[in-house]
């Protein structure tokens, strides 16, 4: 059962014992650091108990014996006091040396960070690209570029966490540990890799009913690939291009999703829930719990709370032809 947990984290990129990148090398270590001297003292501990057992047993011989009694031992009393305090002790440091590896990025001459503000709400998360062009905005997916120092580029990647609203944790365990997101606080964090994929991740600090589904994809890609995907994101919306998505349009901005959502180029403008600029050049709905196909979207329009109950978006009582209009509009912003 322990295997196939693992094989599964493994598998779907999830697990620590699988780092992509420094940071997750380095919490692995000290991982198996931990593991390797907590396994030593068990295998001291029990080979005591072991042999006490075995040499101090009653003998059938003369069953009212027992084996001497020690009280008072100063070398005993030294021995298992020194050693967990140095056990400690190595723990102490490891730690600090991790913490100092993981916490302040590199950033060698002539390298091209990628600086991303990553928001949190309840329950999704918004990415703030800053660029040379302006800011990008976008939400759930997390798209960055591989560091290729075999082709000569280096491009760590800089997160500076915020909140909007309660505590949040970012984690993707194959880029990074954990680092909270704190209302009221800025806090940094810094990954780099080599490997293109997919990595996903979630909040690890209960915020609220739907802590659990508060999911995040990060797809790393190749320069050439991020810098085509950054370039469609900079772009405003599509202009609908028959009838069927001009009354869509129309219909979504007559609701009052134009006051949480933002469309590019059109006048919604709301900065309370995601962008929606492109939307359907994400994979996921509802930051990551379902596919971003018609049936969900569907779904999600017409209900948000069958999909993710307690989720802060309300249903907006469309009849089922405007939400066929607003879906098929909202599918063609790609």
């Amino acid at each position: 059962m322990g295997c196939s947990l693992v094989h599964f984290a493994v598998q779907n990129g999830t697990s620590i014992f699988a780092p992509v990148s420094p940071p997750a090398d380095q919490i692995r270590q000290l991982f198996f650091l931990v593991v390797a001297v907590c396994a030593g003292i068990l295998f001291i501990v029990e080979a005591v108990l072991i042999y006490s057992l075995l040499r101090f047993r009653r003998k059938p011989s003369d069953p009212t014996s027992e084996p001497p009694q020690v009280y008072g031992s100063m070398p005993i009393e030294i021995a298992w006091t020194t050693a967990p305090a140095l056990i400690v002790f190595l723990f102490v440091l490891a730690l600090f040396r991790t913490e100092s590896n993981i916490r302040v990025p590199p950033i060698p001459e002539g390298s091209e960070p990628v600086h991303v503000t990553v928001i949190g709400h309840q329950w999704w998360w918004e990415f703030h690209y800053e660029t040379e062009d302006g800011k990008v905005i976008t939400a759930n997916e997390l798209h960055l570029p591989i560091s290729d120092p075999d082709g000569g580029t280096q491009r760590p990647v800089i997160l500076t966490l915020q909140s909007a609203d309660v505590c949040h944790s970012f984690w993707v365990p194959r880029l990074a540990g954990k680092i909270d997101l704190i209302p009221g606080r800025t806090n940094t964090l810094w990954f780099q890799t080599q490997q293109p994929g997919t990595y996903l991740g979630q909040c690890a600090e209960f915020c609220g009913v739907q802590h659990a589904n508060m999911l995040l994809r990060v797809v790393v890609e190749s320069p050439e690939e991020f810098r085509r995907w950054l370039d469609n994101e900079r772009k405003p919306a599509r202009e609908p291009s028959n009838d069927t998505l001009r009354k869509g349009r129309t219909t979504f901005l007559n609701t009052s999703c134009v006051n949480c959502h933002r469309i590019r180029g059109t006048t919604a403008d709301g900065a309370f829930g995601p962008d929606l600029t492109h939307l359907m050049a994400r994979k996921t709905l509802a930051s990551g719990m379902v596919e971003n196909d018609r049936a969900q979207l569907r779904q999600w329009v017409d209900d948000p709370q069958v999909t993710k109950p307690g989720c802060l978006m309300p249903a907006m009582k469309l009849s089922p032809t405007e939400i066929d209009l607003v879906v098929e509009y909202l599918r063609s912003l790609e």
